[in-house]
């Protein structure tokens, strides 16, 4: 017999968008359930930002204590990995979610375990890991917050293979020997930079002709240099046509599409990410499952007055920071709607339109050297039909960062809306310029005039002085 609970929302999905999902309707008084099947906290606290940046801080630090004379010698030898490791277990809490449970307690939430299906509107039934059955139903809104999941190509032995995806990547307890990396995007070359760093020779087999190929070309190029600097080696134009390894264990062989064959002791494909929304019951509601949820800027599911789809899993912008902006504006939602409030809906930066996910994505990728991004590069601008100029500076020219080491090698640009005299975009590639990208996203949100910025002044000696730098190559 299932046991059935009354709630005015229902989560789907514990990660950080679900967790402050669950926030934003506590917060305003709407009793709240949280389903999750594995750890509360999702994968950003166990299997992707909070380890991958654990195992590549150390790395990125020595690569840049290395450019400061006084410094660079003390540390020439490689890293210790059990230690890098070891706290990279710290970050994860040792994969445990006593922590995130306690603090979904601290909202007045409920949180159920188990595999949450949809039944019907406003209806989920929650299997618990004992086989007992909850129904769930909601009396204003439930949310699908179920993220994303690593999508490995079905290629001849791949499932023999036991390839990594993010998943073992991060959370791996010994360094391989040689490890290849198949795919040139935000995944693989951080994790071609923590293990490279960490001992393994990696190699990169990339099918494109550049790394980063949705941001501007020199980020990919400067951070192709120095994972070859480091040692690793990068193959463009190649695919894998299959993967071989005997029983799953020992060393495995991939053979590329021209018969070459590579060997390695690990494979990690980084090829992309597909919805967790296979085995949802989306069509108990009149959708496909396995599919992208499409939403408006509430993130109201289309079609739907009670449906939101917040996170990875609507596919508008796959980043936890976006997913937590989208969980926010959802909640402001789903609370306004609940007491009958009208949305801001003529307001494009009102509180119920999550308008940065089409118009001012900010992300740092995090190797050596880091690459930071936000709005639109200068091809996405182009294709949108703005009339833009691109201005560049070579971020090493600037004193901060001769200062910040020896040697230092990055570049700067800006998107330039000519007809509206704002940025559309912003990219530094450079040491420690992940910092300085907030400056960069208050610009492109406040659309902020060029002939206003000239009046921000950066402090000297910084590397935010490239601002002045940008602004005075645009003025000529």
């Amino acid at each position: 017999m299932s046991e059935a609970m009354q709630y005015d929302v229902v989560v789907l999905g514990a990660g950080p968008v679900g967790e402050n999902v669950a926030d934003r309707a506590r917060a305003a008084g709407l009793r709240t359930a949280v389903v999750e099947s594995e750890l509360v906290g999702g994968e950003c606290s166990y299997w992707a930002c909070m380890p991958s940046k654990a195992l590549l801080r150390p790395a990125i630090a020595r690569a840049e204590a290395r450019k400061l004379p006084g410094l660079s010698e003390s540390v020439r030898g490689p890293l210790d990995a059990a230690a890098v490791l070891a706290r990279r277990d710290e970050f994860t809490s040792h994969w445990k979610d006593d922590g995130q449970v306690g603090w979904i307690d601290g909202i007045g939430a409920d949180i159920y375990r188990g595999h949450g299906r949809l039944d019907g509107p406003k209806k989920v039934v929650v299997k618990g890991p004992d086989g007992t059955e909850r129904v769930l139903t909601a009396r204003h809104a439930v949310a699908v917050c179920t993220g994303t999941r690593a999508v490995v190509p079905d290629l001849p032995g791949v499932a023999g293979a036991k390839p990594w995806t993010s998943r073992e990547a991060t959370s791996s307890q010994h360094v391989p020997g040689r490890l290849v990396v198949v795919g040139g995007g935000v995944v693989g070359v951080e994790m071609a930079t923590a293990w490279q760093a960490l001992g393994s020779r990696v190699t990169l087999l990339i099918r494109g002709g550049g790394l980063l190929p949705k941001m501007e070309s020199f980020a990919g190029e400067l951070v192709a240099d120095a994972l070859t600097e480091a040692g690793a080696t990068i193959r463009y134009g190649v695919s894998v046509a299959s993967v071989e390894r005997d029983g799953g264990t020992g060393p495995v062989t991939v053979v590329l599409d021209g018969g070459e064959r590579v060997e390695a002791d690990e494979i990690l494909f980084a090829t992309g990410r597909a919805p967790r929304s296979e085995d949802i019951g989306l069509e108990s509601v009149g959708l496909r499952p396995g599919s992208w949820l499409t939403v408006d800027d509430s993130c109201l599911v289309e079609g739907s007055d009670w449906l939101y789809a917040v996170g990875d899993v609507n596919h508008r912008a796959l980043l936890t920071h976006q997913g937590k902006y989208q969980a926010r504006i959802a909640g402001a939602a789903i609370a306004a709607r609940a007491a009958g409030v009208p949305l801001l809906e003529t307001d494009r930066w009102g509180a119920h339109a999550a308008t940065a996910d089409h118009a001012a994505v900010p992300q740092v990728v995090f190797t050596d050297p880091e690459v930071a991004s936000v709005g639109l590069t200068l091809a996405e601008a182009e294709a949108a039909g703005h009339r833009v100029r691109a201005v560049d500076y070579e971020i090493g020219s600037v004193a901060g960062a001769s200062l910040y080491g020896d040697g230092y090698t990055g570049r700067a640009r800006m998107i330039v809306d000519l007809d509206r005299e704002i940025l559309r975009g912003v990219t530094f590639a450079g040491p420690g310029v992940g910092e300085m990208l907030h400056s960069a996203t208050i610009a492109v949100v406040g659309e902020v005039p060029i002939d206003r910025l000239w009046h921000a002044v950066p402090a000297y000696p910084t590397i935010s002085e490239i601002w002045l730098r940008l602004l005075e190559t645009y003025r000529g």
